[in-house]
């Protein structure tokens, strides 16, 4: 499998434009393009799927451990031309005190994949050649195959660049001009999602494709990725992972029968993984997206709700407006359908949020906050759910600028153990709910856990429904 991994010095350093921009140019060139994204981040794999017409895939090491990284982009990657992964933040950084734990470093190593180093080359000149020798050298196992030049000024400074990076070694596979025309506007979490600016994010995406092709070399780009050796590893698979001791592939809802399980989405809605619809599916669940801002029924026999993060703060006026969804989603938790809420899920499930009613399956409240509470998160399940048996250990992250009040219901969801030890979330009947981002690949448990949980809700609504005269 050839493949890339582009990465940079820092943050801020144009990692998602070459990234999403060379995936769009090489899938134009007729190419199967896997994408994939380093570390947590839900956003950026959004636009590198409308790049490639493929689901954009995360590689966490934190979350998923390293022995994971290798599998799942075999998973993502099976029968692609080209593969290109999205670093996070710089190289070299990682979860913090963990040395090279979750790094873009770590990844690149986990994958045997060369490393293409995004250099924003606005500020200086000779210099770029030392920052450049310093990434290389750093890690011997890291292989730096080349760099792409951002936001560079002139012709004259292109030649600048060049003659000290050609002195250090250092091919240039790209110089790339200031173009503020493709920048993708943000807000308080990162960019803006696809989902919420579709037409722009095609516009900006097209955009990107045509500024890497006429400033990058493909060619020299694709041998690089092709100098990448075999992998020596299994591809993950949904079906192994999700059937569970004893099983067969897709009869983790057995005995009760294949379930409806109603994922939220839209553009309040946008955060998922795809392994999570994928194990679901494996555990012989029906996966049914539906939109919390339009639809006013859950989808026909929902027998789960899994509600993950997303945006609900921008759209609480609209979320509020959409009352009979609102009692439809209360009443299904009401009566101990299985829920699975993550940060925006959680904030949904409150009383209010901002001040605007929300579904009130939870006596707490969200609001809006000028902090930022962002990071890792080592947790242990604290009561038995339907998504976890109490004493289930998960990686996740937290990232978010609101607060609930009160943070911990009297059956919390999950007690952190690292880098802070404290209580979270809400255990209620079948409702988990948590500011809590986990990627069920770790803990492919929790997937047939709560498909199991919506397959035995789904045959005691048909029963008690057989039963009445």
């Amino acid at each position: 499998m050839p493949r890339l991994v582009v990465a940079a010095p820092s943050s801020g350093s144009g990692k998602t434009t070459v990234a999403t921009g060379l995936m769009a140019a090489f899938a134009e060139r007729g190419l199967a393009v896997s994408p994939h994204k380093a570390g947590p981040d839900y956003i950026d794999p959004g636009y590198h799927a409308l790049a490639t017409g493929r689901p954009g895939r995360n590689l966490d090491a934190f979350m998923c451990g390293p022995e994971l990284v290798a599998p799942l982009f075999a998973h993502g990657a099976a029968g692609c031309d080209l593969a290109v992964v999205e670093g996070v933040m710089g190289l070299y950084d990682g979860a913090a005190g963990r040395g090279e734990l979750a790094s873009t470093a770590q990844v690149a190593k986990l994958l045997r994949a060369p490393v293409v180093l995004v250099v924003d080359a606005s500020s200086q000149s000779r210099s770029v050649a030392a920052l450049v020798h310093g990434f290389a050298s750093f890690d011997p196992q890291v292989r730096l195959g080349g760099v792409i030049l951002n936001k560079v000024g002139s012709d004259r400074h292109e030649v600048m660049l060049r003659e000290a990076l050609e002195e250090a070694g250092m091919p240039v596979l790209g110089v790339l001009r200031r173009a503020p025309q493709v920048a993708t506007p943000s807000r308080h979490l990162g960019l803006v999602p696809v989902a919420e600016r579709h037409a722009d994010a095609l516009a900006a995406v097209a955009a990107l494709a045509e500024q890497v092709r006429a400033g990058c070399d493909l060619d020299a780009l694709m041998a690089l990725a092709r100098t990448a050796p075999p992998l020596s590893c299994e591809p993950w698979s949904p079906a192994f992972e999700a059937q569970g001791p004893g099983r067969s592939p897709g009869d983790g809802a057995a005995p009760y029968g294949r379930p409806v399980i109603a994922v939220a989405g839209g553009p309040a809605f946008t955060f998922s993984y795809a392994e999570h619809a994928e194990l679901l599916t494996a555990a012989g669940a029906e996966v049914v997206t539906f939109d919390p801002l339009r639809d006013e029924a859950l989808p026909e026999g929902t027998g789960g709700l899994v509600i993950g993060g997303g945006f609900p703060e921008v759209y609480a006026p609209e979320l509020s407006a959409n009352a009979p969804l609102r009692a439809a989603v209360s009443a299904f938790a009401a009566a101990g359908g299985p829920v699975a809420a993550e940060c925006a899920g959680l904030l949904y499930l409150a009383r209010s949020l901002d001040g605007k009613p929300m579904c009130g399956v939870l006596d707490a409240d969200a609001r809006m906050s000028e902090r930022l509470t962002l990071g890792y998160r080592e947790a242990v399940a604290v009561s038995d759910s339907s998504l976890a048996a109490a004493g289930t250990r998960l990686r996740g992250h937290e990232f978010h600028r609101t607060v609930i009040e009160p943070g911990a219901g009297a059956a919390p969801a999950w007690g952190f153990t690292h880098p802070e030890r404290r209580v979270e979330g809400f255990v209620r009947q079948g409702v988990h709910a948590s500011y809590l981002h986990t990627h069920w690949a770790a803990e492919p448990s929790v997937a047939r856990r709560f498909a199991q949980a919506a397959a035995a809700r789904t045959a005691a609504v048909r029963d008690a429904a057989a039963a009445r005269p």
